[in-house]
């Protein structure tokens, strides 16, 4: 699928940065989207382990738990929920490449 959407970027004469950035976003929404509609998961049992690249992986693994708090509200049970999965990632993601990009500051001196 991304590379469907690659290509269609490619073909509107998009450059490779922009056509990157495209399809990591269009990923994001579909494996958001797919999850709030409930397909996500059914994808998931047919093509099990490829189901869960990291980015689709990571926008149903946000979606997920929202989802299952809704009867909450949106601000106690949607919003609060949401990042009980991703605030970890997100955390220890951000950490990661501070840790790395000064490791590669100090390196490339």
């Amino acid at each position: 699928m991304a590379q469907v959407i690659s290509n269609v970027a490619k073909s509107y004469g998009y450059n490779q940065e922009s056509v990157s950035s495209i399809t990591a976003t269009t990923m994001v929404f579909l494996g958001a989207f797919l999850t709030g509609i409930g397909i996500y998961d059914r994808i998931g049992r047919f093509a099990g382990a490829g189901s869960i690249v990291p980015i689709t992986g990571f926008a149903n693994s946000m979606v997920s738990p929202a989802m299952e708090f809704k009867r909450e509200g949106f601000v106690f049970g949607v919003g609060a929920k949401m990042f009980v999965l991703a605030g970890p990632v997100l955390v220890y993601g951000i950490s990661t490449s501070i840790v790395i990009g000064i490791i590669h500051y100090l390196i490339g001196k």
